[in-house]
């Protein structure tokens, strides 16, 4: 008997996908020429993305904080805090405060983590836990300790699935820098939920906890991430008007590539329905008319297969808003030559200048 040839053609869906992504989109997208359309839309737009997300379904609760350590690490001093997000829900923080600049009310930096990155720990620059080092040197992962240095109150969260967070099909020492999104996803689906919709509710009570701290401003709070810590700032920012000003690095592009193409993206991206009411500029529309800054390398391969294309067509969409609003000197762009990493050179002087620090 011959042996059986292999299949040299599939029936794949892909291309009936394609089609339906370019019937089926942006019932939501920003249209608005007007300030009073512009306002009818984000309350519209915010409304339905807490609900895909399933944020409007998440559980207030007290914060309960505890301070759980407090780390001499030179010119700052590294806290490791617990507050609760929800009920029996908690939440480790690395807090740093550099010794530099003490008293007064200063302004606070959110620095969520992405990927790869064993959670708040190499943000916050724990470079005596082995793995760290090399991936603060690969993608100038500590940015953290660089806001710390210079003067800002920065707290650098765990998110779900990271960390001390991870679900117990990533815990373990050997473990550390694996994340368990997929899990959460999977278990938050069947109730509505979604690993971005925990991600900017947890960015949310973090708000709550800085509001509450005797050396923060509650009026100046910044929120600036690479990679998933860009998801994090984009999500939290879009969501929270108490987020003062935004950095978003490494994750800026068209979803329609990432969604059909990168098939190796983490699943903390997919939000059931999103793509029938807005891409990626859309939400970032909402951040308007707050200052914000955008990293993008040329060879970051999340921009998709496009490449730069695929950012700026976003960047138009964010630019429309900000124009209307008379807010074009709040919005930048720094696109670098090199791969996917936090950038920051125009970062801490954007965040002094809106900050006022």
């Amino acid at each position: 008997m011959a042996e059986k040839q292999p299949r040299r053609s599939y029936f794949t869906a892909q291309r009936y996908l394609e089609r339906r992504f370019d019937k089926e989109k942006g019932k939501l997208a920003f249209r608005a020429k007007t300030v009073e359309e512009w306002r009818i839309w984000r309350r519209r737009l915010r409304k339905k993305l807490m609900a895909l997300t399933g944020y409007d379904t998440m559980m207030t609760c007290p914060l309960i904080p505890r301070v759980t350590e407090k780390v001499e690490r030179g010119t700052y001093i590294r806290e490791r805090v617990e507050i609760q997000t929800e009920p029996g829900v908690i939440m480790p923080i690395y807090v740093l405060i550099s010794k530099e600049h003490a008293g007064g009310k200063r302004p606070a930096v959110i620095a969520p983590h992405g990927h790869d990155s064993g959670g708040k720990i190499t943000v916050a620059g724990c470079v005596e836990i082995p793995g760290v080092a090399e991936r603060i040197k690969s993608y100038n992962y500590d940015y953290g300790v660089q806001f710390a240095k210079e003067g800002f109150a920065v707290f650098c969260p765990d998110a779900r699935g990271f960390g001390e967070r991870r679900e117990w099909t990533g815990q373990g020492d050997d473990k550390l820098f694996t994340s368990t999104c997929l899990q959460l996803n999977q278990m938050a689906y069947p109730v509505g939920q979604t690993v971005a919709g925990m991600w900017a509710w947890d960015i949310s009570r973090l708000i709550d906890y800085i509001q509450s701290r005797e050396d923060c401003d509650p009026r100046r709070i910044e929120c600036a991430g690479l990679s998933g810590g860009g998801l994090q700032t984009l999500w939290a920012a879009a969501l929270d008007s108490r987020i003062s000003c935004a950095v978003i690095s490494g994750y800026f592009y068209g979803y329609k590539e990432s969604l059909l193409k990168l098939s190796n993206n983490c699943s903390c991206n997919y939000v059931p329905h999103l793509w029938e009411y807005a891409d990626m500029g859309d939400i970032a529309a909402l951040i308007a008319p707050r200052p914000l800054l955008i990293e993008t390398g040329t060879r970051d391969p999340l921009n998709g297969e496009s490449g730069l294309k695929n950012v700026e067509s976003q960047y138009r969409i964010v630019k429309k808003a900000y124009a209307l609003l008379k807010a074009k000197d709040k919005l930048a762009h720094d696109i670098f030559e090199g791969e996917h990493m936090w950038h920051g050179l125009e970062a801490v002087p954007w965040m002094k200048k809106w900050l006022g620090k």
